[in-house]
């Protein structure tokens, strides 16, 4: 399938409705088609990864062309140079969260740009580092937990920005840090607590709802599970 017939496509599928939709999830819909997230999923799966249409889908700047771009990109081809561009134009938080965490999650840049991007003044470039650490937590399954050690700690010194985008994926990261095992969650509920002590109301907020969900029973049985089943698996081997 060619560039052009991605568009034709796009431009088929679109959907006024779903669109307007949009706004109600604070998602900017100046350039949005208006297509469900299958549909999409539908068409990267035709379309196949593919670089140079995922390029020029994003430089397309609809919503929809920026967010099956990540779908269809290929990370092995993913340069610094593209993530620092594509960090600067994110516009939206579903275009920021589908670059880093399907796409950029998978390069061999993803923690160095997580780093980076946890200090910028851009409000989606920030949100996309925060974004990546969540990301890591859930798929990067070979990493240790010394690599997550500095993520906690960026998320206690950065947790005072109010910024909606920023505070939620600050949140994000430290929920899903904290799921990761039980010695992580552990960590992370003392950061959060250690979050908690402050006073600003942004910051207490992130840690009192981190710690609503990391020290419920939900998740400790999850990880007692988790923890007891990699113990089998040792003995096993």
């Amino acid at each position: 399938m060619r560039y052009s017939d991605v568009m034709k496509e796009l431009h088929r599928l679109s959907n006024p409705v779903v669109a307007r939709k949009l706004e109600h999830f604070g998602i900017p819909t100046a350039n949005a088609l208006g297509l469900s997230a299958p549909v999409m999923r539908a068409l990267a799966k035709e379309i196949g990864t593919n670089q140079e249409i995922s390029l020029k889908l994003w430089s397309s700047g609809t919503l929809e062309g920026r967010v099956l771009a990540t779908l269809v990109g290929d990370p092995e081809q993913v340069t610094r140079r593209q993530m620092e561009q594509w960090a600067r134009q994110i516009d939206s938080w579903g275009v920021c969260d589908a670059c880093c965490g399907v796409l950029f999650i998978r390069t061999p840049y993803a923690l160095e740009k997580a780093f980076a991007w946890s200090t910028s003044k851009r409000e989606f470039t920030k949100r996309a580092g925060f974004v990546l650490m969540a990301a890591a937590a859930v798929h990067r399954k070979e990493l240790k937990d010394e690599e997550f050690i500095p993520m906690l700690e960026a998320i206690q010194r950065e947790a005072g920005d109010g910024r909606h985008f920023v505070k939620k994926a600050v949140n994000w990261a430290l929920r899903q840090i904290g799921k990761r095992n039980r010695r992580l969650n552990s960590l992370a509920i003392k950061t959060a607590r250690d979050i908690l002590s402050r006073t600003e109301h942004v910051v207490r907020w992130i840690a009192s709802d981190a710690l609503r969900e990391l020290t419920s029973e939900r998740v400790q049985r999850k990880l007692r599970e988790r923890s007891l089943r990699s113990r089998q698996n040792r003995r096993r081997r």
